[in-house]
């Protein structure tokens, strides 16, 4: 789906994406075959961030996601990941689908971010992760 993503950096934060993931946006149906397959086997990061992306915009467009927690196997795969961009992306799809199972890597994630801070990241990925889990709470 993806073959580069300019990430955020000090003068914009968040990512822009190939024009294909934006034709990818526009034709979506609800549909999350496609999303899960990549999930499986990225190429890489990139591809997971724009996954990610994809499914963060079809969930705040309203776009009907029928049965979003039965990807949660494929999702689970990065809740250990140390890239603030998927962190911050995945705490994102778990703040608007508050699939039970993913309550405890959230807390987790935001542990082992306050232990070790991510490194390369321009912006703080423990806001989002700490608003999903507030979301959760409330």
């Amino acid at each position: 789906m993806v073959s580069g993503v300019s990430y955020p950096d000090i003068a914009r934060s968040h990512c822009v994406f190939n024009d294909n993931v934006y034709k990818f946006l526009e034709n979506r149906n609800g549909d999350l075959t496609e999303i899960k397959e990549s999930l499986k086997n990225p190429a890489s990061d990139d591809e997971v961030v724009a996954d990610l992306f994809v499914l963060n915009q079809m969930l705040d467009d309203g776009t009907e996601v029928k049965d979003v927690w039965r990807i949660y196997p494929e999702l689970s795969k990065y809740n250990q990941t140390k890239n603030p961009n998927i962190q911050t992306l995945l705490a994102g799809v778990y703040r608007k689908t508050k699939i039970p199972d993913a309550f405890g890597p959230l807390v987790v994630m935001l542990i082992q971010n306050a232990i070790n801070p991510p490194k390369d990241a321009t912006f703080n990925p423990d806001e989002e992760i700490g608003g999903a889990i507030l979301d959760y709470l409330a």
